[in-house]
């Protein structure tokens, strides 16, 4: 066995740099969007069950409690989006230097919340 080889950095030394940090956010919103799914696939079902099934669920998901979450749904769509849309760019060989891609971080943290919020009052979650 080998001793005294090098290792590699970690947390305690590594300091995070927002592109890391947004792929990180990208693949968990991408997770929980999948997670989301299920919410959808019960407000789907609650069609076919009838007229009080579907007047219960949308009273469950009148509370604060549930809107929150639905915000947060919301923010994860569209920061996943834009960020998709960035990476998109990162293949066609834009935004790769390390100042554009900070910026164009800055930028979709920003737009994601912007649009998240209209998006969230438009459907009448706010």
């Amino acid at each position: 066995m080998k001793k005294n080889l090098p290792t590699s950095p970690h947390l305690q030394i590594y300091k995070p740099q927002i592109t890391s940090l947004l792929s990180i956010t990208h693949r968990i919103t991408g997770f929980g969007l999948n997670l989301a799914l299920i919410l959808l696939s019960l407000w789907i079902i609650s069609f076919s069950l009838g007229n009080d099934f579907y007047n219960n669920f949308v009273s469950i998901f009148e509370t604060i409690f549930i809107k929150v979450i639905l915000y947060f749904i919301v923010l994860g769509i569209s920061y996943h989006a834009l960020n998709g849309i960035r990476h998109i760019l990162w293949d066609f060989g834009f935004l790769i230097s390390n100042k554009a891609a900070s910026i164009s971080g800055l930028i979709i943290i920003f737009s994601s919340i912007v649009l998240s919020f209209f998006i969230s009052n438009f459907i009448g979650i706010f």
